[in-house]
């Protein structure tokens, strides 16, 4: 069922008032982020704070995902100065925690992995402090392209597996087998590195079956977890089954970390990289 009206809780207003100084400097370094591809709900709190998710790669996915904003047109091809920008950014911005993730690229050889870890090392040489987030795609299952990732070095390295198994038709080309393998693959790649998914609820989900997916993250070594609500970017997205309470993400987040999370995020209006520097 189509659930139109939105609860209390869902209520957080969204003020381009407050976005304008990080929209002027996102324009000048000619920088997509996934806040605003997305249509993120927590833009103007994060912009507000100088807080962006940079999106390298484009801005235009090579996958048909139903649940997803971000444009399906066919991708531009790659901008190498980019990561030379990001790191530009995030040291202007005097970052302590970035995430950076990127469209599917499967028109790429590598998905993209050499220009993750190019960013990678940017950020590394303009801000040695700062702690790096990659939130990646599959690669298309590439070994390869996680160990070209891996061996960049960042302090997290993120994968989503979005929902569970059965609803797995609204991620268009994705296999829900190949992204816990993604993490597996990292967590045995880089021992040091630790691991990060998502989930959203809302899509049609029973509890039992969230937990089995928190069971299935705990079992491939994911060591950080976030929880948060689907909300469906238009009337043409795949529509919201349900509002899920308070309550039931704060009894989730419970029991994720009796399952062996060492860290959760969940909440209504958790994303995956909402507050991402809480994760430690």
């Amino acid at each position: 069922m189509n659930i139109q009206r939105k609860p209390d809780w869902l209520r957080k207003k969204v003020n381009p008032g407050d976005q304008g100084e990080m929209r002027q400097l996102l324009g000048e370094l000619r920088l997509n982020t996934v806040c605003q591809q997305a249509l993120c709900p927590n833009i103007s709190e994060c912009f507000s704070c100088g807080q962006a998710t940079f999106l390298i790669l484009g801005k235009n996915c090579t996958r048909l995902c139903s649940f997803c904003n971000v444009e399906k047109t066919v991708p531009l091809p790659v901008d190498s100065d980019e990561p030379l920008r990001v790191a530009e950014a995030v040291a202007r911005l005097k970052l302590s925690h970035v995430v950076v993730t990127s469209p599917t690229r499967d028109d790429l050889p590598d998905g993209g992995a050499g220009i993750f870890a190019a960013t990678v090392a940017a950020i590394r040489s303009a801000s040695p402090s700062t702690r790096i987030e990659l939130l990646i795609p599959d690669f298309q299952g590439s070994v390869s392209g996680l160990e070209a990732v891996a061996a960049s070095l960042p302090d997290i390295i993120a994968h989503n597996v979005e929902t569970v198994p059965r609803l797995y038709h609204i991620r268009s080309g994705a296999d829900y087998r190949r992204s816990l393998d993604v993490l597996r693959n990292c967590s045995e790649i880089a021992t040091d590195i630790r691991t990060k998914s998502g989930i959203m609820l809302g899509l049609g989900e029973t509890e039992d079956e969230v937990l089995q997916v928190l069971r299935d993250l705990r079992d491939v070594g994911c060591t950080y977890l976030s929880i948060g609500q689907y909300l469906s970017p238009s009337r043409l997205h795949y529509p919201v089954q349900e509002y899920v309470p308070p309550e039931l993400f704060e009894s989730l987040r419970t029991q994720a970390l009796e399952i062996g999370f060492s860290h959760v995020e969940s909440g209504p209006y958790v994303r995956s990289s909402y507050h991402a520097g809480r994760y430690a």
